[in-house]
């Protein structure tokens, strides 16, 4: 069995709220306030690593929905803007971007206004490929010294926190 983490500013946080505030339940800061602390941590690292690859958050979200989509890599804004998470409002300025730097092209998939759809571009199949290998790389880095049962549990632990919101989780990005 793995030693105890050290104990780190949360607990001390927990520990003076417990003091100062008796009989309010603290225990949520020991959550809340490491997974703030790491979503801070792995998000900056993720922003400097998307900066120095030449891409942003917005459009790497765009990309990579599309190539997961799987061939022919193509998408309506609406089912873009679904698995986004964001408002279609949003999709559009980020298609408009993408498209402007070449990386997807406005395709139609058969006729009338609701056949528009948004494609991957050969560019942006190339860009996403490498960005994608070098993040998950460094993100593999970031996580690394857990071991594989450890990432699982937390990855089990994550999950089963976020269903116990309900079904209104996901709403959009920024909510």
């Amino acid at each position: 069995m793995a030693a105890e983490p050290p104990r780190d500013r949360a607990d001390a946080i927990q520990d003076a709220w417990r003091r100062e505030l008796p009989g309010v339940p603290v225990e949520s800061i020991g959550i809340i306030t490491r997974i703030w602390w790491a979503a801070k941590v792995f998000g900056d690292q993720r922003r400097r690593l998307l900066a120095d690859l030449g891409v942003d958050v917005a459009t790497l979200d765009l990309l990579s929905t599309l190539r997961r989509s799987g061939p022919p890599y193509r998408l309506s804004p609406g089912e873009l803007a679904d698995a986004c998470m964001v408002t279609r409002g949003a999709i559009t300025q980020r298609v408009e971007r993408a498209a402007r730097a070449g990386l997807v092209e406005r395709t139609t998939a058969g006729s009338g206004y609701h056949a528009r759809a948004v494609a991957l571009t050969d560019a942006g199949h190339a860009l996403l490929n490498r960005v994608v290998a070098d993040l998950l790389a460094t993100e593999e880095r970031l996580v690394g010294h857990l071991a594989p049962e450890r990432r699982e549990q937390l990855a089990d632990l994550l999950r089963e926190l976020l269903v116990g919101r309900g079904p209104d989780l996901a709403g959009q990005v920024g909510d």
